[in-house]
């Protein structure tokens, strides 16, 4: 590890929508380009970064339920739209030179690399960005809980969530609640007992148990990835600790 990254692997957790930028549906190039330059200047800190990227701004597969389709058929749909998502991220980074590889859970060798959890750790040893696509390949499962099974899977020290709305973890929703507190730090058990909705519970159970670490912060401020890796900037760990204002 070089140049001050506190961490010498982590797993960052986009979702779908941090990509649309000020659209309501799909990709936003510029915002893509700029989620990339984020992940560039972290990379530069000497960190091993692999990615989890959402699919809701292209297909979510809860809404697709709740509009009467069956689960696993929507599920599989929105592991699709992440797929798309990934591909996009790693053209952007290409053309920040930057290495970057797609792995998918659900095999499709045209398009990506199959996930094989040896071959992402290489990846990364390499000096590779990885980005896994398609959630855990199977439906029920959220992207959340996949970034948290590959993070543990892949030995990274920390799963650092980067938020398009929020830059930490709120007793309730500042957006609609003036007086929310914001935490720098929370216990898992807070998080889940409070049912704080930052990722779901299966993600939160599954760090707690393999004591990983989870760093809340927002993607809109520039370099902000890059200062929580130094152990700088805004951000909400959550871990064993207790809550701390």
């Amino acid at each position: 590890m070089v140049q001050g990254a506190k961490y010498k692997r982590i797993l960052l957790k986009v979702s779908g929508e941090a990509l649309m930028g000020e659209r309501s549906y799909g990709l936003d190039p510029d915002t893509v380009s700029r989620v990339a330059g984020e992940i560039q200047g972290a990379h530069a800190l000497g960190a091993e970064i692999c990615l989890v990227v959402g699919g809701g701004n292209i297909y979510r597969g809860l809404a697709g339920a709740a509009a009467g389709m069956e689960r696993a058929s929507a599920d599989y749909m929105g592991m699709l739209a992440t797929v798309i998502n990934a591909l996009a991220l790693q053209s952007a980074l290409e053309k920040l030179d930057v290495p970057t590889r797609v792995l998918s859970a659900i095999p499709m060798q045209s398009v990506c690399e199959p996930y094989i959890r040896r071959r992402a750790m290489r990846h990364m040893e390499k000096r590779r960005v990885v980005i896994f696509a398609a959630g855990t390949g199977n439906p029920f499962f959220t992207t959340d809980t996949a970034a948290a099974l590959r993070a543990v899977e892949t030995g990274c020290q920390a799963l650092l969530k980067g938020t398009h709305t929020v830059d930490g973890v709120y007793s309730a929703d500042p957006r609609r609640v003036q007086d929310a507190v914001r935490y720098d730090r929370i216990a898992y058990k807070e998080v889940l007992s409070r049912d704080l909705n930052v990722m779901d519970a299966a993600a939160i159970q599954l760090a707690r148990e393999n004591k990983l670490p989870i760093i809340v912060f927002s993607l809109r401020q520039p370099g902000a990835f890059s200062r929580v890796l130094r152990g700088e900037g805004t951000y909400t760990l959550i871990g064993e600790e207790a809550t701390g204002g």
